[in-house]
């Protein structure tokens, strides 16, 4: 079955992480994606050689693409990628800040040569301000953006191990183009569409931002336990294996009380009746719940949870999940042959999705050149 954007034409102008990210999730949904690289290539396909020599990141965001060689700055190129775009639906670039408008191809004057184009501008911190021309890597931004501040142990602060920042970034943006598919139909003009990664981020930490403004900045970094709901982290059983708990409203409270630590008159205890006293006397209420998890198995807590409907999960290792029933796979081609990748965690039911591919560097800048040679 087609995808539902069959026909749609996305020329990307990209690079490592949050582009591409955009893209990939664009080709799942069926669009032709026909990604620009430089003669040595999207510099994410040295990141690793992990997949049969191939990098992990590179095979995880580029399936589904065309790979297309050309020098931007050279006028038969620049000429080619004009043709395409005269024809294209959406574009989508990452490149260093200006870089793309200073070889010819900013949004702004391609939605004045193209009304039906939609543009998207992925950066570190926007287009305009003291921060718009700093460079911005993952790691940067979820420092700028107060991630890594609490994120992280009272005693250390931490890296999230994920590219976060980069993944919001293309999120947000494939949302913005679908949203502009959809308006276009409707009014037949395109959309400029600037999405940055540190905004992605502040829209992540808004309940931060907004006890800051209003209330009151509380605990920030208080590692596997959640800043304002509690009972809500991990604790420790007998052994030290530990096991993550998760207590929503009130009626989970008292079921956590009488069926699982066997303390119904815990429940009214003044000190942790409700979430902000429990917030309040943190140390209490631990002390409270490890004094009965840690005589308990790890099993024998998981079925008093179980019995209790209470929430709970494992701090799972990757070789965990790798072999995690829960985990689904999707084929996916590469020059070096098939692999299984993670399933989009999106997907339309009944409907199979189909085998996708991994280009080789300049695979397809041959049958490109040819499909939009100059008319004669």
């Amino acid at each position: 079955m087609p995808g539902p954007l069959e026909g749609v034409l996305v020329v990307a102008l990209e690079q490592a992480v949050a582009a591409p990210y955009c893209t990939s999730r664009l080709a799942d949904a069926g669009a032709r994606v026909i990604k620009v690289e430089r003669a040595d290539g999207d510099f994410a396909r040295g990141y690793d050689r992990q997949v049969m020599g191939q990098s992990a990141y590179f095979v995880w965001l580029n399936r589904g693409k065309e790979s297309l060689v050309l020098d931007i700055k050279d006028p038969g190129d620049a000429s080619l990628l004009e043709r395409i775009l005269s024809r294209a639906d959406v574009f989508v670039q990452n490149l260093a800040p200006g870089a793309a408008g200073r070889a010819g191809f900013g949004s702004d004057d391609l939605r004045r040569r193209y009304p039906r184009l939609i543009t998207v501008d992925i950066s570190g911190y926007g287009e305009s301000g003291p921060y718009a021309s700093m460079k911005a890597y993952d790691f940067l931004v979820q420092g700028e953006s107060g991630l890594i501040s609490v994120t992280g142990s009272p005693m250390e602060m931490g890296r999230v191990g994920a590219s976060v920042c980069d993944i919001a970034a293309g999120m947000y943006s494939k949302i913005a183009v679908l949203e502009a598919l959809i308006a276009r139909s409707r009014t037949g003009e395109g959309a400029s569409i600037r999405t940055s990664m540190f905004g992605g981020m502040a829209e992540w930490l808004t309940p931060w931002l907004l006890h800051h403004a209003y209330g009151e900045l509380a605990e920030q970094r208080i590692g596997l336990h959640h800043p304002a709901i509690a009972p809500y982290g991990a604790y420790a059983c007998a052994g030290g294996a530990l096991i993550l708990i998760a207590v929503q409203n009130e009626r989970e409270w008292q079921r956590l009380c009488a069926e699982v630590l066997g303390r119904p008159e815990l429940a009214d205890d003044a000190r942790v009746h409700d979430n902000p006293a429990r917030l309040a006397n943190r140390a209490f209420l631990d002390a409270e719940i490890n004094t009965v998890f840690s005589g308990l198995s790890r099993e024998a807590v998981r079925e008093r949870l179980e019995a209790a409907r209470i929430a709970y999960g494992s701090v799972n290792s990757i070789a965990d999940v790798h072999a995690h029933p829960a985990l689904e796979r999707i084929p996916v081609e590469t020059p070096r042959g098939p692999v299984e990748v993670t399933a989009p965690p999106a997907r339309r039911a009944g409907e199979r999705e189909p085998v996708l591919r991994v280009p080789e560097l300049g695979e397809h800048t041959g049958s490109i050149r040819v499909e939009f040679s100059p008319a004669d």
